[in-house]
């Protein structure tokens, strides 16, 4: 008598148990090294210090409003060499310091400046700090995508298209300083600062070549000098802080028709009319 067949024994599966408790748990996190999250730290400082510099300008602390939106902007300007120096950059970083440049650089000073002195010219004035902030703006989204594109211009290394927002933010506040001098805000000057918040956005959204200095050399001979002339402009600034920052955005607007001119003599046009400017 015939034993009946056992019936077919499944086929072996060649999955093992630890690799099915791995699945069941999902894609695991991958780790980063530590030194990838300094620079977007610096990115986060930054946005904190220009909206505590909203906040404290509404609560009309006026001298720390504007304290906190140039730190903002020192941050601001520190973490994409703070990548770079630690190989640290990434997409993620270049998102991050995008939306921090749009509010220290655009936002902040705007409002900052309107709540201590465009406001006095009611709805003109607001209107004044929308279009700086919308300039800002502009201004950015075009220098990202000019530095996006693959092939870059050689004049590119040596000028800015339009004032750089950094130095938007700085040469926006003069109003400011000058209040904090002591010059009274007459109808005159509040109108005048309207009229100047505007110049200043459309500085920042022009084609006027500016000088950047990212190919300037430096001889030897003149590193000490350069040295304590720096230091003693930053010890200046920290005693006498609203009368040098003005003076530096007086002698900074004085420069650029000597950089329009430079720019001329070089390539014979007022402005830069490259195809890649038209963005």
């Amino acid at each position: 008598m015939e034993t009946p067949a056992s019936p077919p024994s499944p086929p072996h599966s060649h999955t093992e148990p630890n690799q099915q408790n791995e699945e069941a748990r999902g894609p695991r996190l991958r780790e980063i090294p530590l030194r990838l999250l300094v620079p977007n730290l610096i990115t986060v400082l930054a946005i904190c210090a220009g909206l505590t510099g909203i906040r404290l300008a509404f609560e009309g602390r006026y001298e720390l409003a504007v304290a906190m939106v140039l730190l903002a902007a020192f941050l601001d300007g520190i973490d994409g060499r703070v990548a770079r120096l630690l190989k640290a950059t990434s997409k993620f970083g270049v998102q991050m310091d995008s939306l921090a440049d749009i509010i220290n650089f655009g936002v902040a000073p705007a409002l900052v400046s309107y709540a201590f002195l465009l406001d006095q010219a009611h709805s003109m004035g607001w209107i004044a700090a929308l279009l700086y902030a919308i300039a800002a703006g502009l201004r950015l989204a075009r220098f990202n995508v000019m530095e996006d594109r693959n092939i870059k211009a050689d004049w590119q290394s040596e000028f800015f298209v339009g004032v750089p927002a950094p130095m938007g933010a700085m040469l926006v506040l003069l109003p400011v300083y000058l209040g904090f001098l002591g010059l009274e805000a007459t109808p005159i000057f509040v109108y005048a600062s309207v009229a100047y918040t505007l110049l200043i956005g459309y500085l920042l959204v022009s084609r006027l070549p500016v000088w950047s200095g990212k190919s300037s050399r430096i001889r030897r001979d003149l590193m000490l000098p350069i040295m304590l002339a720096v230091v003693l402009y930053v010890a200046l600034l920290m005693s006498y802080t609203w009368q040098v920052l003005s003076t530096t955005v007086v002698a900074y607007l004085l420069v650029l028709p000597f950089s329009a001119r430079a720019w001329h003599r070089r390539y014979g046009t007022i402005t830069i009319e490259d195809d890649s400017t038209h963005v």
